[in-house]
């Protein structure tokens, strides 16, 4: 009975609460596919904006007008703030106002047109319209997706929710892979390796044998579209990531018969929000989120100091790679490292003692702090005059993929089950708010050690190594948190307990 429920696409509007069922909700695969396909978007132009501002911006007239680096890492981690800042308001507009599937359909088409702008203005102002529009569509619409993943979940299939999350999770970092590898590759002209692979006239066994994706790539492409090389740069880089979130965007309403649509609570959302009980919950979850802003700090520096540093490293490790390209190591590492923690590592320290939530944060916490100190030493290697080897950098990431899958994934869960069932996307959007916080001091630090000369107060290694103690500080001060919280669960349709 449950299952020919499920195989039926019965209008959502006709379902405001959860299938009874025991199985996956149907909705899920279109979340899902939704995610992998605005992710491939979102990282594909996040991925080369540093090197763009640093390389190819140009003003007015075509000439290049290119970012001094401390400029462009100030700027990067101001627009990644502010994607995550605006979710808060996303989540208002949804859980007061439209709901959560019309505000994700409307802002959609908002990111469409900025990926749009991006792509054919070059300019600052293009950039300014571009990552603004971008910054309210992807943002609005950050708390309502992982909000909407929860919303589909009855008391039966509750168990199924952890399952849900972690494959919602492997599906930002199966389409962020993949754009990382492709959009810097459209950046920029083959690379020599590329071209005197190619000038052999090879088949597609040999390309396959060389293990190198931007051979493989420019092979590809002179099979399939022998044309498009010529249209490398900026505006087939940022094009093509464009192109996937209107895929997104149609493939979330191609499911909007599947979803479960809470509707807006109305006036009942500003009662809910100050209940004194739900501010209590609010109080208790900020200073989580709190320590999670430090990690989110460092985290997305591997899209800035991280690129950087890599363009002063010897980018020969397997293949050549460019020093945008490096960043698709982490989602690489985290489709392997997410069942790796499920199914093995977590088993086994439950065997000691029990893994909790926010144990698993803490430790995720602690795990980061050696992945910047290795940065701290390959800066060293790099300010005596040595080219250090990317492996290097690969260890880097090994280490903070760990602590992402930790970190993120549990913070994930954890804000959605401790909020209350009206204000699902508002505390998701709270969550969000850390990495917006994180960002904004990586942001503001940057600007501030940044000298008009175009040198920096934090040379060197000083600069990992100061981010790093930040991060160790945060680790150590989370276990008295981490003490003080008393966790609760607030599942689909039903109050605090």
């Amino acid at each position: 009975m449950a299952s020919n429920t499920i195989n039926q696409a019965t209008p959502e509007k006709q379902r405001p609460s959860p299938v009874d069922t025991d199985g996956m909700p149907p909705g899920i695969p279109f979340i899902i596919g939704n995610e992998a396909a605005e992710r491939f978007c979102f990282y594909g132009m996040r991925t080369i904006l540093v090197v763009f501002m640093t390389k190819y911006l140009v003003d007015r007239t075509g000439a290049l007008a290119v970012m001094k680096p401390e400029e462009a890492k100030g700027w990067f981690h101001l627009f990644v703030s502010a994607v995550y800042f605006l979710p808060f308001f996303g989540a208002i507009l949804a859980d007061a106002f439209w709901g959560k599937y019309r505000t994700i359909l409307i802002l959609s088409v908002v990111y469409c047109i900025g990926c749009l702008a991006l792509s054919l203005d070059n300019t600052r102002t293009g950039l300014l319209i571009g990552l603004g529009l971008i910054a309210i569509g992807s943002g609005g619409i950050k708390p309502c997706v992982s909000a909407n993943v929860g919303d589909q979940f009855g008391p039966r299939n509750q168990h199924l929710l952890t399952k849900a999350f972690a494959w919602f999770y492997f599906s930002i970092n199966f389409g962020s892979f993949f754009s990382t590898m492709l959009t810097p590759f459209l950046l920029e002209p083959h690379s020599e390796a590329a071209r005197n692979f190619l000038a052999t006239s090879p088949g597609w066994v040999a390309a396959l044998k060389t293990l190198d994706p931007n051979t493989i790539l420019a092979f590809l492409e002179t099979k399939l579209c022998p044309d498009i090389i010529q249209y490398h740069g900026p505006r087939l880089a940022f094009g093509v990531p464009g192109v996937f979130m209107l895929l997104a965007t149609m493939v979330f309403w191609a499911g909007r018969n599947r979803f479960i649509r809470m509707p807006p609570a109305g006036k009942e959302f500003v009662k809910e929000m100050f209940r004194r009980d739900n501010l209590l919950i609010i109080a208790r979850l900020v200073p989580i989120f709190l320590a999670e802003a430090i990690f989110w700090s460092l985290w997305d520096q591997s899209g800035s100091a991280w690129v950087l540093q890599a363009e002063k490293m010897d980018l020969n490790f397997l293949f050549e790679w460019r020093s945008s390209q490096v960043q698709a190591v982490n989602p690489l590492l985290i489709l392997v490292l997410i069942p790796f923690c499920t199914y093995a590592l977590y088993p086994l320290i439950n065997r000691f003692f029990k893994l909790t939530p926010l144990r698993r944060i803490g430790i995720g916490l602690f795990i980061t702090v050696p992945s910047f100190l290795l940065s701290a030493w390959i800066e060293s290697k790099i300010g005596l005059g040595l080219k250090p080897n990317i492996g290097w950098q690969f260890l880097g990431f090994v280490i903070l993929s760990l602590a992402e899958i930790m970190v993120s994934i549990t913070c994930l869960e954890f804000a959605y089950t401790q909020a209350p069932a009206k204000l699902k996307s508002l505390i998701m959007s709270l969550n969000l708010l850390s990495i917006s916080l994180g960002n904004a001091i990586t942001s503001g630090i940057n600007f501030f050690i940044s000298n008009p000369d175009g040198t920096s107060k934090l040379p060197g290694a000083s600069y990992f190594l100061f981010f790093a103690t930040m991060m160790a500080v945060t680790a150590v001060a989370f276990i008295f948190i981490a003490r003080a919280y008393k966790e609760q669960t607030s599942g689909q349709g039903r109050a605090t307990a």
